[in-house]
């Protein structure tokens, strides 16, 4: 008799509820639920460069054996890189970011990750998992960080840069290539670009506000138009870099200066000439606000608009514009200069 009872016991624990039979369609498998795991009330954290960001993961038990498992999807090759384990009572770092993680552990359920100095590259998505045999589970998180779009080219005209050579290119002008939830974030809010370029997960596209002939023609509706994955050595397009906030200033000094005397004219001040980056930086962080022309870092002269005016261009929306890449010998322009 108490046999018979306890295996009927038994059977009641191991069946799901009735509601559950009666209404998930055959074939489908039952959503996990996490049962050690507190889903995150703010499942993104939002951040800026050089900052200091923790990415919350919190156990509402202490499971036996348990390990906790920190990780980052990278959207250039959708690997999963380890970042920290820990056991509750050591813990190992692992790859780039060790030198910047650390857990909070500010109590002994809290395996909530934190990372110091923030970079560009560590925007994206992060798993914290719980390893605990057959009873795995995990939480996914976001670190968003705020910043700005821009295009870039080379001096030499557009379409030049294969993918490895946009990304080098926007990492020597402070910045990185952008992912498309910050190039589609940049369209919303108003970037309009008729020329393809490069993303960090290797695909190609182009953000039109203003539907035109010259950029897909006029029928087609506003949006970021693709070109889907290319090849990431032959194919040759422009590039779309991201930048976050500076940890430093970006000034102008007058002058009618070449390029060389550009240079010059920042280190005298103890500064460098500005790259692209930090002026875009600068312009959408410090709302630097400039009417005159100034040499940068890659031979490019530029000037930061944020209220504009007639006598400034006369476009009507803010934003950094662009002489191009005139002589290196003009003696036209100041420079603007970046002191950290």
């Amino acid at each position: 008799m108490h046999r018979l009872l306890l295996l009927g016991c038994l059977w009641l624990l191991a069946a799901p509820p009735a509601s559950s039979i009666f209404q998930r369609p055959t074939g489908t498998p039952a959503p996990l639920r996490l049962q050690y795991l507190l889903e995150p009330l703010h499942p993104t954290v939002h951040t800026q460069r050089g900052a200091t960001a923790t990415l919350p993961c919190v156990l509402r038990a202490l499971p036996h054996n348990y390990r906790v498992k920190w990780s980052k999807v990278e959207p250039a090759n959708y690997r999963e890189n380890i970042i920290i384990i820990t056991n509750g009572l050591y813990h190992k770092n692992y790859g780039p970011l060790s030198p910047r993680v650390r857990l909070r552990h500010s109590h002994r359920f809290d395996a909530s990750l934190t990372i110091t100095d923030v970079a560009l590259e560590d925007e994206g998505r992060y798993r914290c998992q719980l390893v605990n045999g057959l009873e795995d589970e995990s939480v996914s998180l976001t670190l968003h960080l705020e910043g700005v779009v821009f295009p870039y080219q080379p001096s030499n005209g557009r379409y030049k840069f294969n993918y490895h050579e946009a990304k080098r290119a926007c990492e020597q002008q402070d910045s990185r290539l952008a992912t498309y939830q910050q190039l589609y974030k940049a369209w919303t809010e108003g970037l309009d670009w008729c020329n393809a370029g490069w993303i960090l997960d290797g695909t190609v596209h182009y953000p039109i506000i203003n539907s035109r002939e010259p950029c897909g023609g006029r029928l087609l509706l506003p949006g970021v138009r693709t070109y889907g994955a290319r090849d990431k050595q032959k194919d040759r397009f422009d590039a779309f870099c991201f930048t976050s906030a500076l940890q430093g200033q970006v000034y102008f000094i007058r002058g009618h200066l070449n390029f060389k005397e550009a240079g010059q004219a920042c280190r005298n001040h103890g500064a460098a000439i500005a790259k692209v980056g930090q002026l875009y930086s600068a312009w959408k962080f410090s709302q630097l606000d400039r009417c005159d022309g100034g040499w940068l870092a890659d031979g490019s002269v530029r000037y930061p608009i944020t209220t504009p005016r007639e006598r400034c261009g006369g476009l009507p929306d803010p934003g950094v514009r662009s002489f191009g890449f005139p002589s290196k010998e003009m003696r036209t322009y100041g420079t603007y200069c970046f002191v950290g």
